[in-house]
């Protein structure tokens, strides 16, 4: 009785040691099938911008704000709560059809290099300074599971060649497959972390408008990839060459601090009159700032780093329906009590022309 009573009791303990592990990994490792989005940092861009020459007066400094995105757990969700300043999110709100959360990321890496072409256009045009776009060929950000090209592409691939036909966008690549029925083969070379390879892949039906394929229309063939045309800019005077590298950060939203970061590079003194300078939103070519999401977040960041002006995209109205930014950034400056000063722009103009008009810091030089 006695040797069964100890094997009875360490049953009980391992019981009990492997029920606290599962509890443990239920409530803090398992993920939900949401995203917590909590304020993020701001990055300064003077190390990310690369100029070939610059008249070293700029005193003050402009910044990008990020918003931290992270996988809920119970925990994490429970938390949420409590916390100030988070906001929760299901993965499929930000998630397209069949994409792939690893999809996603690559998705955002793709929108800020795009970004970054566009905030160099909006800083070159506004200068008067001319310059051509190169083409720098497609990237695949979304493989489709249904069919064979699941198995050799993923997102972040390369497209260079199909049957040794070079391809560098997407109309180049529906021209050559238009001749293509579903179930051919053709031989795709793709660049994965800077190794070309060549693969056999076979074609299938593509969905038409995002869905299945509908009887009486015609049917379009392809890889079953979403791929996106990245390009480059360039000025025609090589000393105006401007270079953005933002390491691993993604998203649109840091298209108007850039092109102020740009613009200051290439004029002389400081635009920034000395003064410590965040913001957020997109960034056409012309120079239009579009509205983006969470930048409640990006308030939080920037006034954690000391910001004292933090430019946001003005309020805008889509379809009847009213889209918040700079409302939801005053609404969350004064929540926070903070001095900064919270600017509405719908243009780069509107941001230059507000820091035309303040008085330098401390003597900080003028542009």
């Amino acid at each position: 009785m006695g040797d069964a009573g100890q094997i009875k009791r360490a049953s009980r303990i391992v019981f009990s040691v492997f029920t606290a592990i599962a509890i443990i990994y239920l409530v803090y490792f398992l993920p939900l099938p949401l995203y917590i989005f909590k304020p993020g940092t701001a990055e300064v861009l003077a190390p990310m911008v690369h100029a070939k020459s610059t008249d070293g007066a700029d005193k003050g400094k402009f910044m990008l704000t990020t918003v931290r995105v992270a996988d809920a757990t119970v925990f994490g969700y429970l938390m949420s709560f409590v916390r100030p300043y988070e906001e929760l999110r299901m993965k499929q709100e930000l998630l397209r059809k069949g994409e792939t959360e690893s999809e996603y990321t690559q998705r955002q890496e793709v929108v800020m290099l795009s970004s970054q072409a566009n905030a160099i256009q909006a800083a070159y045009n506004k200068l008067k300074i001319p310059y051509h776009i190169q083409k720098e060929g497609l990237v695949i950000q979304q493989v489709y599971p249904e069919f064979p090209a699941h198995k050799e592409l993923r997102a972040g691939d390369y497209i260079v060649k199909v049957d040794d036909i070079e391809v560098t966008t997407l109309k180049e690549l529906q021209n050559y497959l238009a001749s293509k029925k579903a179930g051919d083969t053709v031989s795709v070379s793709y660049k994965r972390k800077g190794t070309i390879q060549t693969k056999e892949i076979g074609l299938g039906v593509l969905p038409n408008d995002g869905g299945k394929p509908v009887e009486g229309q015609p049917q379009r063939v392809g890889l079953g990839i979403v791929p996106a045309e990245l390009q480059s800019i360039k000025a025609d005077s090589e000393d105006k060459q401007i270079t953005i590298k933002a390491g691993d950060i993604g998203g649109p939203s840091a298209g108007l601090m850039f092109s102020l970061e740009i613009y200051n590079r290439l004029t002389s003194g400081d635009v920034s009159k000395g003064y410590s300078i965040a913001g957020t939103g997109e960034i056409d070519p012309k120079g239009n700032v579009g509205v983006i999401g969470g930048i409640q977040h990006k308030v939080v960041a920037a006034d954690k780093a000391g910001a004292e002006i933090f430019f946001s995209p003005k309020d805008m109205e889509y379809q009847g329906q009213k889209i918040p930014n700079y409302s939801d950034a005053v609404k969350r400056a004064e929540e926070l009590h903070t001095k900064m000063k919270i600017v509405p722009v719908g243009t780069i103009d509107d941001a230059l022309n507000y820091l035309e008009k303040l008085s330098p810091k401390n003597g900080g030089n003028t542009g």
